[in-house]
This record gives structure tokens, C-alpha cells and sequence, in this order.
């Protein structure tokens, strides 16, 4: 096998990379690295020739692509004519960490955030809407307990309309996304299915027998599925990587509150006209309950989501479109949309300067991309590809993870669950409060998921989701009516709900959207939200079948057994990811799967021995990721397919020996 050696200009060739697979993170990570001045003049000159960007705009492409190269280039005295004016000084000074601030970001931004963030608070409404309707409708369809006993059948058919629009979105919503972002782009797709999506909540409120609703439940899985999986990536790829997964976990802390809404809409609407009185008692004729007096409280839960998706559609279009998906449209031979791209850059960032210096970058670093290509059918790449299978394999589980700990048999069921404890007043106020929860602490994770990170909150957090769960569980075992039972019931679910939203809540949306390379993306996020809807299909459809089965304290107790599973799973799949650029992660995913469990083995071992035995000289491993001094100390002492990742004892040396 030939050696990957450094090449005259100081850089990896093609040759190098197909020669050294494992070395391929040195082209993606920053394939300018020691590469010498003639050599980037060419490449900047063959990039401004592919682009055809209009004249006025070479200068400054030509100091962002030095830029990219180097952060410093001009940090000291040049022998070119390039010069930095005031202005760009001044952008660069407020992006640098030690001099600026970096949530100082152009407000056009925030608005694209907020955009997003409206959609997500469409998810959220659309999941809850039906907890507090379920009470009375699955009465009016003649679902419901009957004389206080239920059916397994009823139970079933409760599950499946409450689970229809995730069934939806796992056998054909989120694979419409990859041909729906092909065609529309990300903000076309964002507008079509929040126009799905308030459609088909009017449609429910016009429903008379239980599979109408079924149908147009099922019909609103195609607004959640591919929209669930776009506003992840549509965040990710415009926003910088320092404050990403702040501003890209913006979509599970606003689902957080579209959440807590649903649950406020059950509480607002549960007395119009005569819906919860003894004039519509659950016993009367199903002809009685779906009359418009009994009738109109659950129908208006059930299209209160509708209008903030026509809000989000309304100005989506007044946003930039993502700059990554059209560096993709332009390679395919549309050479127009690589101005497009550097306009939507100019938008979304400060100075030109920064948009020339992400677009240079972005483009070759999509080149690096190309090298791992193996000009195989895409989905056959997701998983043939290393890189691409254990991103792959990471977002899956944090998805299935999201479903498995049980968090949305409460947001699906709360009201359920708490009405034979406390009445169906207080059940829906008791929901009500879980769902203020959820929201409040997802606020804490816009800061920790940057610094803190994404596989540390999981570790952190999944411990008490077990805790809290068994807890639950136990509630139920008390006697029935007993403030004991009530208080131990409630205190486990919401502080069950404390812990999961500054943890599982946000990480795998922000997870999955920005692990996968740009080329299979869209397929690889579909993959993870089919996915993630496919076990919120299970765990919806199933929990009243388990409940009928084993009651509560079964159900809840086969949660918890799954949160310690969780960690395990978490500790051994899933590598950090915080502060990385998107292209700088394919590095982090070549390291071998093998070797990351390794190094989680002995970093649980560090943890235990240095914070809780108090050995202060205990060694931290370290996982190592070779920088391009430290790949060229490897080659001396590795073979070339050996140069990935090693796990040390000893802290990286930042010179060579």
C-alpha cells in the first residue's frame, strides 16, 4: 500500500487520500494546511474562473480565501498588495472569541432562527393538541373505557389514531424530504409542509367518526415528517459553528413550547359551550357527543396549531436560502448559484469578507467530500463509507433514544395517566404543568450544548431519566386516591421532565443535522427522523395496549430499563461533536468505532478514580485527533492506514519532539 506522503507544496494530494483512506481527514479538516503561496494563487484563480462572481468581488475573495487558509494572514506583513480595511478588521474582531461576543450575529440571522423556530413550535402543538381532545373524542367515536372498564381493542384504536401521524412520517414522510429539498430547496420545503400542516389541523376539527380523524392525522405526518427533518439542517447550515448547536437546538426548545401550548389550549378550551358538562356526560349516546355544544371544546384543541404555520409560510421566502444548498446546486454545472451563495453568505454573516473566506472554504472542503465518494448508489454510502456509517449510527440511536426513555408517553397520554389520579380538571392543569417544564428547562441547553456539549448532557442526564421513570413507576403502586400516590406520581414525571429537556430533548435534532457530510445529508437526516417518528409511532400505539396489560407501573418501570440501556448505548456510539465546523466533524467520525469505545472505557474509568475516589494524579485519557503536525510525527512511528485515532496517556505535545 503506498505511503501518504507531503508533497512539495505542503499539502495532500488526491493520490495521498486514495492511497490513505484513514488520512483523508487532513484534505477535510482545512485542505490549505502549509500549502504554499503560488499554489493558493491557482486555486483562487481557478475558483473565481468556475464561479464567474462578478468582477467587483475578486479582491475580496482573495483575502477571504487567505483567510480560510489562515485566521492570521494578515496578522503581520504581507509581500502581496492584499490589505484589510477598517471595516473587515473590525468584522473579524467581533467574531474572535477573546476580543468579541459570539451571539453578536447580523439580526437577519436571528430572524432565519426565528422562522425555524415557529416551525418547531408547530411540532410541539401538533403532538399535545390531541391530550387534552382524547378525553372527550375517543367518548364521542365510542373508543373511550366504557362503564369505567376498557377493551384491548378501544385501547388500540385510541393508540392508532393518537400515533397515525408518525406512522406517517416514518413509511413516507421523511423519505419525501430528499426529493422535497431537491426540487424546492430547504425554504420551499419549510413552506409547503407548514401549509400541509394547518390544513390538516382543520381538518381534524371537522371529523365525525374515529378513522376521519385517523386520515387526516395521518395526512398531517406529511406536513411533520419532512419539515422535522429540514429546519435542523436549514439551521445548521447557516449559522457558524460557534454558537450551532445554541442556535440549531432553538428547534427542540421552541417544539418545547409549542408543547407546553397544546397542553394551555386543553385547559382554555375543555369548557366551551356544554363540552365538559353533565349535559355532555362521557355515557350519553356518541349522536349527543358529537353534537356542536358537546363537541366544539375538543375540535377547537385539535386546529389550535393552525395558525403559526401560516405565520412561518408567510415570510420563510424573505429569508436567505441555506448557502450549502447552493454550493450543491451549483456543482451540479448551475454556475449562477454560486453568486446566490455568496449573497446568502453576505446576508448571514458581517462583512463580505467572512461570507468570500465560508464560501472558498465550504467549496473545497466540499471537494475533500468528493475523495470519500465511492460512486455508489447514496444510501448504499451511508453505511459502505466508515465516516458516513458511524454518523449514521450515532444520530440513530439518539433519535431512538428521544422515543425509548418514554417522554412522549406523557406528552400523548399525560392527561390520561392523571385523570384517575386526580380528576379530569386537574389532570389537564397537572399536564399543563409538565409542559412548562419542558419548556423552561430547555432554556438552559442554548448555552451547555456549546460548552458543555452534546454526549456530555446525554451522559449527565440519562441516570436521572431512569431514576425518574422507576420512580413513576412506583407512584402507581400506592393506593388509588392517596396524596402519597399523587405526590410521588407527579414529582416523578416532572422531574423527569427537568432533566430531559436540557439533555435528550435538544441534542438529537442538533445531532443528526450536523454529523452527516452535505452529499447525503438530506438522506441521512430523513433516515434518522423516519427514525425518530417511526418509535414515536411505536411508543404511541403501544402505551395503551401496555397499560391495559401492565398497568402503569409496567409500562413506566419498561421506560426506565430502556434509559439505562440508553447511557450505555451513549457511551460507547456516540462521539462529541460541540464546536466542531460541519466539514471538521468528518474527521471526528473517522475515528474507528472500536477505538472511541476504548477510550469511553477508560474516560468512565478517569471520572470515577479523579472525581468521586478523589485521586488527583489519575491520567485523563486523551482521544486524539491529529493535527497536521501531529500526523506528520505519526507517519514516522505509524503505517499510513494506522495514522486515525489513538488513545494516549499523555496530553498531545503542541511541537514535535
Amino acid at each position: 500500500m503506498a505511503t501518504s506522503e507531503k508533497t512539495e507544496g505542503g499539502y495532500f494530494t488526491s493520490e495521498d487520500v486514495d492511497a490513505a483512506p484513514a488520512n483523508i481527514n487532513s484534505v477535510l479538516v482545512n485542505p490549505f494546511i502549509g500549502m504554499r503561496h503560488e499554489k493558493m494563487d491557482e486555486l483562487i484563480e481557478a475558483f473565481i474562473n468556475k464561479t464567474k462572481i462578478e468582477d467587483i468581488y475578486h479582491e475580496v475573495i482573495r483575502k477571504g480565501a487567505y483567510l480560510a487558509q489562515d485566521g492570521e494572514a494578515f496578522g503581520g506583513p504581507r509581500t502581496d498588495s492584499l490589505r484589510l480595511k477598517p471595516e473587515e478588521i473590525e468584522a473579524l474582531r467581533r467574531e474572535d472569541p477573546k476580543t468579541g461576543n459570539k451571539w453578536d450575529q447580523p439580526w437577519i440571522l436571528y430572524a432565519l432562527v426565528g422562522c425555524c423556530s415557529l416551525g418547531a413550535a408547530v411540532q410541539g402543538w401538533d403532538e399535545t393538541a390531541v391530550n387534552g381532545a382524547q378525553l372527550f373524542y375517543s367518548y364521542a367515536f365510542g373508543i373511550g373505557p366504557k362503564d369505567g372498564k376498557d377493551t384491548g381493542k378501544d385501547a388500540g384504536l385510541r393508540g392508532l389514531v393518537n400515533a397515525a401521524p408518525y406512522l406517517c412520517c416514518a413509511v413516507l414522510g421523511c423519505w419525501l424530504t430528499e426529493p422535497l429539498n431537491r426540487v424546492l430547496g430547504r425554504r420551499g420545503t419549510i413552506f409547503v409542509t407548514c401549509l400541509i400542516s394547518s390544513a390538516t389541523c382543520v381538518a381534524q376539527a371537522f371529523t365525525s367518526q374515529w378513522w376521519h380523524l385517523f386520515l387526516a392525522r395521518f395526512c398531517l405526518g406529511l406536513g411533520i415528517g419532512p419539515k422535522s427533518a429540514t429546519i435542523p439542517i436549514y439551521s445548521a447550515e447557516c449559522v457558524p459553528a460557534n454558537i450551532r448547536g445554541g442556535l440549531v437546538m432553538m428547534w427542540q426548545m421552541w417544539t418545547a413550547f409549542g408543547i407546553m401550548l397544546g397542553y394551555i389550549a386543553g385547559v382554555i378550551f375543555r369548557n366551551v359551550l356544554q363540552g365538559d358538562s353533565g349535559t355532555c356526560d362521557k355515557h350519553l349516546s356518541t349522536e349527543t357527543l358529537l353534537s356542536l355544544q358537546c363537541s366544539l371544546n375538543w375540535r377547537l384543541m385539535l386546529a389550535s396549531p393552525m395558525l403559526l404555520p401560516l405565520i412561518a409560510a408567510a415570510y420563510v421566502f424573505t429569508l436567505p436560502e441555506s448557502p450549502r444548498w447552493l454550493l450543491l446546486k451549483a456543482r451540479q454545472g448551475k454556475t449562477a448559484y454560486y453568486e446566490k451563495a455568496f449573497r446568502s453568505l453576505c446576508r448571514l454573516r458581517h462583512s463580505r469578507l467572512q461570507a468570500a473566506r465560508d464560501l472558498f472554504l465550504m467549496h473545497h472542503l466540499l471537494d475533500g467530500e468528493e475523495k470519500i465518494k465511492q460512486n455508489r448508489n447514496r444510501f448504499v454510502e451511508l453505511w459502505s463509507v466508515d465516516r458516513n456509517r458511524r454518523a449514521l449510527v450515532a444520530s440513530l440511536t439518539v433519535m431512538f433514544l428521544q422515543q425509548i426513555c418514554g417522554v412522549n408517553v406523557m406528552a400523548f397520554y399525560s392527561s390520561e395517566i392523571l385523570s384517575p389520579v386526580l380528576g379530569d380538571k386537574a389532570g389537564l392543569l397537572a399536564s399543563m404543568g409538565f409542559g412548562i417544564l419542558n419548556f423552561l428547562f430547555a432554556l438552559p441547553a442554548v448555552y451547555t450544548i456549546d460548552t458543555f456539549g452534546r454526549r456530555n448532557l446525554l451522559l449527565c442526564t440519562y441516570p436521572f431519566l431512569a431514576f425518574f421513570q422507576l420512580l413513576t413507576a412506583m407512584g402507581f403502586l400506592l393506593p388509588s386516591g392517596s396524596h402519597s400516590r399523587t405526590g410521588l406520581v407527579l414529582t416523578g414525571m416532572y422531574l423527569f421532565s427537568v432533566f430531559y429537556s436540557p439533555g435528550q430533548g435538544p441534542v438529537p435534532f442538533v445531532y443528526s443535522a450536523e454529523s452527516m457530510p452535505l452529499y447525503v445529508r438530506d438522506l441521512g437526516m430523513s433516515m434518522a427522523t423516519a427514525t425518530l417518528w417511526f418509535f414515536n409511532f411505536l411508543l404511541a400505539v403501544t402505551f395503551p395496549r401496555f397499560q391495559y396489560s401492565f398497568g402503569n407501573t409496567g409500562a413506566f418501570g419498561y421506560y426506565a430499563a430502556w434509559c439505562v440501556v440508553g447511557w450505555f448505548m451513549i457511551l460507547f456510539l456516540v462521539p462529541e461533536t460541540k464546536n466542531l465546523t460541519l466539514e471538521q466533524l468528518d474527521a471526528r467520525f473517522n475515528i474507528p468505532t472500536k477505538t472511541h469505545a476504548r477510550w469511553a472505557v477508560k474516560e468512565v474509568v478517569f471520572v470515577v478514580e479523579h472525581y468521586l475516589l478523589g485521586r488527583k494524579g489519575a491520567s485523563r485519557p486523551v482521544l486524539s485527533v491529529p493535527t497536521e503536525s501531529e500526523a506528520e510525527m505519526d507517519k514516522r512511528r505509524l503505517p499510513p492506514r494506522k495514522l486515525s485515532m489513538e488513545i494516549e496517556q499523555r496530553e498531545i505535545p503542541d511541537t514535535e519532539a
